[in-house]
């Protein structure tokens, strides 16, 4: 649902949703943990087309990190079959509704499925405009900065310096911007890892609610909270 909210001018470019609480929010419900996953990403389909709704032109959402593989290979399978679903399937919904789907993050790990699946999602929106999601899957801020690095120093050998700007253009998705705001939920007050290039000057918006729960409302107040915001970017 669109409720009041701000102005187009005053919206962040991109939005990046740090996706916490799903497995709390489960056993909140006494439910398995892999359920949490699932109203997870049926959430995220949510908030993703209100956020473009609203005129936001990026949204990057942080689905499983380099760290995730650590947990119980039961929940780490599961991830790996909804992912595999959403490359495979969900993939149609996203480009009726004319949304760009591109993934970040290292595919060393991930199957050869899920690899093809991500090209052939990549490829089928690739012309539409109505919005560029952004799957950070197998993602890691330090490892994505690490990779630009070692990339440009493979295609110039023998430089011995680099610059920002030639880190910048060798970052998985080098033409997204930088994030303008970061919403995390459940209560946690950090980035753990997410965007970590991009997010030098991001706003921060924290709220308690679990991530299946953060609704239209919800987005609309952290959108106001930004609005409300003085950005200085490091100037004073």
């Amino acid at each position: 649902m669109k409720t009041d909210n701000p102005e187009s001018s005053t919206l962040p470019t991109h939005l990046g949703l740090i996706l916490d609480g799903n497995r709390r929010w489960a056993k909140s419900q006494g439910q398995v943990p892999m359920q949490g996953h699932k109203a997870g990403y049926a959430n995220l389909k949510t908030i993703v087309a209100d956020a473009f709704e609203r005129g936001i032109k990026y949204v990057s959402a942080y689905v499983f990190s380099v760290e995730n593989w650590d947990r119980s290979k039961e929940e780490v399978d599961y991830l790996m079959k909804l992912l595999l679903w959403v490359a495979k399937t969900e993939i149609n919904q996203y480009h009726k509704q004319n949304v760009q789907v591109v993934f970040a993050g290292e595919e060393d790990r991930l199957s050869s499925d899920i690899k093809k699946y991500m090209r052939q999602a990549e490829e089928k929106t690739r012309a539409n405009d109505g919005g560029t999601l952004v799957i950070c899957l197998n993602y890691s801020g330090k490892l994505e900065i690490v990779a630009a690095v070692n990339k440009y120093l493979a295609d110039n050998p023998g430089t011995n310096k680099i610059t920002g700007k030639q880190i910048q253009a060798n970052l998985y998705l080098p033409d997204v911007p930088n994030v303008d705001l970061i919403i995390r939920t459940s209560g946690e007050q950090r980035i753990s890892n997410f965007m970590l290039w991009r997010a030098a000057y991001s706003e921060l918006y924290f709220t308690d609610t679990f991530w299946p729960d953060f609704d239209s409302d919800d987005l609309d107040l952290a959108l106001k909270d930004y609005a409300q915001r003085q950005r200085r970017f490091g100037k004073g």
